[in-house]
């Protein structure tokens, strides 16, 4: 049985005003016409049933979740006591569908991205999947660059393993502009966080390789999520899985991936007039080329700029730029009195 989990906690700052503690930025439609969420479960659903769609989110989110995902099964929105980052998240969702299905295998994805072609996207799944079912390794997705990132982490693929996979060789964070193209000509990837594993695989790797983990296994194994989360220590499934693993591979995907991480990402993700404008809304971009305008109340205009972002939502009106918009984060931690509830994760 071939299971995925949805990753869906956290608020996406990055996306204020228009985000907020009830309105995260999985439940935006920022690529298109539907939330990214419900895009990610669709474009997950031709290889997985929706009855096997494990979907990980904060208690506070997880009644809204549940309603935008009516097809999913309201006991599969599992609810966090707490963030503890993704391995602990992906260890209580594996476990969830080991108990189902102990030769249960797992495709992990996060619920906020955008991806250009849902068909190539689940080829490479699938191919994950096969993987780490065939292999006995746990798998990851990454994607050609398009450009030199110096937002994404990058995948240095090793060693042949056939089918078109490789050894995993090392992970490479945030590079900057100079060592994020010479990792491209190495033939690096972006590491997009898709991964692949069976739950017995995973089960063994955590407790070799996390100790941050491991000690709330038993916890798992008992079914108490919540004493599991107070036996451990925060961490990436990157961090405490991947980069320590001996049994990691890599399989090669180009479907079109964009985190979404900033308004900027908007220019990639959505489309644009001739100018380079994106405009969402009652908006309008005059004389203006390269800019992002959002109008979610009232009427709002650009005129004769470049390379900025204006974004109109819940009474509250942002102006920056293209370039300043990924550190929207150290903006809300500088702004006072009311605007302090909308500091997010």
């Amino acid at each position: 049985m071939r299971w995925a989990v949805v990753l869906a906690g956290g608020v996406g700052s990055r996306f204020w005003p228009l985000s907020s503690a009830d309105r995260p930025k999985q439940l935006l439609p920022l690529a298109g016409e539907r939330a990214l969420l419900v895009e990610a479960v669709e474009r997950v659903l031709p290889l997985v049933s929706a009855e096997r769609v494990l979907v990980v989110t904060s208690r506070a989110l997880a009644k809204a979740i549940r309603a935008a995902l009516p097809g999913v099964p309201a006991a599969n929105v599992l609810a966090e006591p707490f963030a503890a980052s993704t391995a602990p998240a992906l260890a209580w969702a594996t476990a969830r569908a080991a108990a189902a299905d102990p030769e249960a295998s797992v495709l992990s994805l996060h619920a906020d991205w955008a991806v250009g072609d849902p068909d190539a996207f689940r080829a490479a799944a699938a191919a994950a999947l096969a993987l780490a079912e065939q292999a006995d390794v746990v798998a990851t997705v990454g994607a050609k660059p398009t450009r030199p990132e110096t937002s994404y982490g990058y995948i240095v693929p090793g060693a042949p393993l056939g089918g078109g996979a490789r050894r995993l060789t090392r992970f490479v964070e945030k590079p900057d502009a100079a060592r994020a193209g010479a990792l491209i000509a190495e033939g690096a990837l972006w590491n997009t966080g898709l991964f692949a594993w069976t739950a017995r695989r995973f089960r063994a790797e955590i407790a070799t390789h996390t100790p941050e983990l491991a000690g709330g296994l038993a916890a798992l194994d008992r079914g108490d999520a919540d004493a599991m989360y107070g036996a451990v220590r925060p961490v990436s499934v990157d961090v405490g899985l991947f980069e320590r693993t001996a049994r990691g591979a890599v399989v090669a995907g180009d479907f079109g991936w964009d985190d979404v991480g900033s308004w900027a990402a908007l220019r990639r993700v959505r489309r644009t007039d001739a100018a380079g404008n994106v405009v969402v809304g009652d908006a309008h971009a005059v004389d203006a080329k390269d800019c992002v305008v959002w109008s979610e109340e009232g009427t709002t205009v650009v005129e004769g700029l470049e390379g900025v972002v204006v974004v109109r939502a819940r009474g509250i009106t942002l102006v920056t730029t293209a370039e300043r918009a990924p550190d929207l984060k150290k903006l809300l931690d500088r702004l006072p009195g009311m605007l302090a509830g909308e500091r997010g994760a």
